[in-house]
């Protein structure tokens, strides 16, 4: 039976909070290469498909790999109800929602409604981003494996915490601890909420409102609930909580983070 952390009797779960904290005091300066995906992913106009020997477009395997025509690889996984989406230079999965559109085809949304991908009935796909609003063809470059978390412990989590809350202690300059609320079903997803949640505090300290967007960050507290979001409260806790049944679509992009962030100030 799954148990809950903080509550009731001690588990191995039940020393994360204090622990990570403890953790992060001696990690917190330590400098991690910062995620190469930048910015957020904007809308889709284009198309380039896959082609047989003939000449002819094919479809597209359910998982599969993709270069676009400026070099970024990235993995496309429609096996689940969201669509996933993983950059090789990035650890973060992308969830998209699958909207029909004209002639068949169809359009993937992220969590703040914005097209980051279209692909067609034969395969064909097109990737948007800030940097080419104009869209990026991609060429089918093979088939891939599912995206799906790994299965992990408390000492494994307790580790993924404090390395978040170093990266983003970090780029803010000043101590941010991560905490959460975890069980052996929660763990694998928290894991990688709060890793999201530090690409998200790196992607703000890029930002001309810096300032005014961490000023509000005094800690992040990560926790499960029955669906994914995120908010600031006036103590200055960013709470994300995340949803396990719905795997790597049941937690906040960071994209959402940082709206939410923006939102508050």
């Amino acid at each position: 039976m799954p148990f809950e952390v903080m509550k009731g009797e001690p588990t191995a779960f039940s020393g994360i909070k204090a622990a990570t904290v403890l953790a992060v005091g001696l990690c917190v300066w330590i400098s991690l290469a910062p995620a190469a995906l930048a910015g957020p992913l904007g809308s889709l106009n284009g198309l380039f498909g896959h082609h047989s020997s003939d000449g002819r477009e094919t479809a597209a395997p359910p998982v599969a790999r993709y270069v676009t025509e400026d070099g970024d690889v990235f993995t496309f996984d429609r096996t689940q109800p969201k669509a996933l989406l993983k950059f090789d230079n990035s650890f973060e999965v992308w969830a998209l929602q699958p909207q029909p559109a004209p002639r068949g085809d169809t359009i993937y949304k992220n969590d703040l409604g914005e097209p980051v991908l279209r692909a067609t009935r034969l395969g064909g796909v097109t990737l948007f981003t800030d940097q080419r609003p104009g869209g990026a063809a991609a060429a089918l470059a093979g088939v891939a494996s599912p995206l799906k978390l790994a299965i992990m412990g408390p000492q494994a989590l307790l580790e993924r915490l404090a390395q978040a809350s170093a990266r983003a202690s970090h780029a803010a300059r000043r101590l941010i601890p991560f905490e959460a609320e975890a069980n052996p079903t929660s763990a694998p997803l928290i894991a990688d909420a709060a890793m999201v949640t530090s690409e998200a505090v790196v992607r703000m300290t890029k930002r001309s409102d810096a300032r005014k967007l961490l000023d509000h960050i005094l800690k992040v507290h990560l926790v499960e609930g029955s669906r994914a979001s995120a908010q600031v409260d006036p103590g200055g806790v960013l709470e994300v909580t995340v949803a396990p049944p719905q795997g790597l679509a049941g937690r906040p992009s960071s994209d959402r983070i940082v709206q939410v962030t923006q939102g508050f100030h």
